[in-house]
């Protein structure tokens, strides 16, 4: 259901829209799993005429059900916009489309809702992620075991000879000194 402001109905006074505009109507999708928009929009302002354009002002209030990225602990966060303001010309270059006298809000609606949208959600400020799980083994026995893709490398003195060595390297150290790294 459109939220639709009657042009008409402005001629000398401003007009109240108090009520819920349902989330079905703003196709409100953010391609976020962690963030669902499944309450209505609430939405409290009034709307004027001036001489070439339209004013908005009041509030608009959205609740969504977000899952932390962090510890993924699901959670609501509410949207508040207290100060909403929406100033839209009527002639020009940027005029909004009039369709039978009627300025239709919800795309403007719309947009300053996904503006506010939080693009990584949390749970609290201070939240410090998923619990340490150890998956059945002690974490020196994780540490100690190396991965069987991960290249060891070993640092060996007693390969070191000047015939591996360049001329340069030669002179800067003696070679009982070189340190050398191989690849196992």
């Amino acid at each position: 259901m459109p939220l639709l402001v009657n042009l008409r109905h402005l001629e000398g006074h401003s007009v109240h829209f108090e009520g819920e505009l349902p989330v079905e109507g703003l196709d409100l999708d953010p391609r976020d799993e962690m963030i669902q928009a499944k309450a209505p929009v609430q939405y409290d302002f009034e709307v004027q005429k001036l001489e070439h354009s339209l004013l908005a002002q009041g509030r608009l209030q959205l609740t969504l059900d977000c899952q932390c990225v962090r510890c993924l602990k699901p959670f609501k966060r509410t949207i508040k916009l207290e100060n909403w303001a929406l100033h839209l010309p009527l002639q020009g270059e940027e005029s909004v489309p009039v369709v039978n006298d009627c300025v239709d809000l919800t795309p403007y609606v719309r947009e300053d809702i996904l503006l506010e949208l939080p693009q990584h959600p949390l749970c609290d400020a201070e939240c410090r992620g998923l619990p340490d799980l150890k998956y059945g083994c002690s974490q020196e026995k994780a540490v100690q075991k190396p991965s069987a893709h991960a290249p060891r490398i070993q640092q060996r003195s007693d390969f070191a000879t000047t015939e591996h060595v360049s001329p340069m390297c030669r002179s800067l150290h003696p070679p009982s000194r070189l340190p050398v790294l191989r690849l196992l």
